[in-house]
């Protein structure tokens, strides 16, 4: 039966590419992969916006994260806060291995989830403690708003509206003698707008691409990004491209990812703005309402750290 969701079948197609031509490869978290290189997706965001539909997805956890980015903050305690959770893990370990817990609490064991649900309950009500073991270091946000004492995004949008034509529109989160300091050095490294007529463009690279779990939130954060750019902007989104560096598949997610493809997607849904937002850093999240948003249940998998 053919697919009438051209943005999903997109995402699909990917899927389907690292299943059929992927290497299994070693990786840094000891899961292990099988991956590709060098792939690229497209998606016209006036069309819908390009939230999968062959699995739920948590919405809220995507504005959320990406108020955060724009934010420039990089402790997880406005997320934990706001009841999102996906950045939880990597300051956890970062806190076992400074206190020497490592071994007393496995990776991945129930020990070690029981812990981490402590360290989150310390992080939501516990300032001292969130400020000392919750920050990611500097990464995502924090180069978009102060890159070396530079403020990227905000000189972004600036450059939007008084030099459109420009080929300069970048926002770049790799800085290189940071990397250390940093969580998880960013997987999407680097954005670019371009205004043609009356639409904003989004290019962006990303370097590292966990295909199953993270690529989807990837998606959805940078067509929201356009989408308020553009709004603030005085422009329509146009087209989101994603150029994708390591493209892979863990290998505890290649069950669920098998699965995923088999489902036909629903139609896409759509974006509201609900009012008029002059600057980029106003934004809040009852700003957003995802319209006829219609999926196929949830797939659960394992994050790898």
């Amino acid at each position: 039966m053919p697919e009438s969701n051209q943005l999903e079948v997109e995402y699909l197609n990917l899927i389907r590419d690292i299943l059929k031509n992927g290497v299994k490869s070693r990786d840094r978290t000891g899961t292990g992969t099988i991956k590709v290189f060098g792939r690229m997706l497209k998606f016209n965001l006036s069309s819908g916006f390009p939230l999968l539909t062959t699995k739920k997805m948590f919405i809220k956890g995507i504005i959320y994260e990406l108020l955060w980015f724009i934010k420039g903050d990089s402790n997880i305690r406005f997320l934990v806060k706001n009841g999102v959770n996906i950045w939880n893990e990597w300051p956890f370990q970062k806190y076992l291995k400074a206190n020497k817990l490592e071994k007393k609490y496995p990776k991945y064991s129930q020990s070690w989830k029981n812990k981490l649900e402590e360290f989150v309950e310390k992080i939501k009500n516990n300032e001292k403690f969130a400020q000392k073991w919750g920050d990611c270091g500097p990464f995502y946000g924090v180069q978009w708003r102060n890159f070396n004492g530079f403020d990227q995004l905000s000189w972004v949008i600036k450059e939007i509206r008084r030099n459109p034509d420009s080929r300069r529109l970048i926002v770049n989160a790799w800085n290189a003698p940071l990397i250390d300091k940093m969580a998880l050095p960013p997987c999407h490294v680097m954005y670019q707008f371009q205004i043609s007529k009356d639409k904003l463009n989004c290019m962006m690279y990303q370097r590292s691409v966990d295909t199953f779990l993270g690529l989807p939130f990837n998606i959805a954060s940078y067509a929201l990004l356009s989408e308020i750019v553009a709004h603030t902007t005085g422009y329509k989104a146009g087209e989101l491209t994603m150029a994708l560096g390591d493209t892979h598949l863990y290998l505890n997610h290649i069950k669920q990812a098998k699965e995923q493809i088999k489902r036909k997607p629903y139609p896409p849904p759509q974006l509201k703005i609900k009012r008029k937002v002059e600057s980029i850093f106003d934004f809040k999240f009852e700003d957003f309402e995802i319209v006829n948003y219609q999926s196929h249940p949830p797939i659960k998998a394992e994050i790898s750290v």
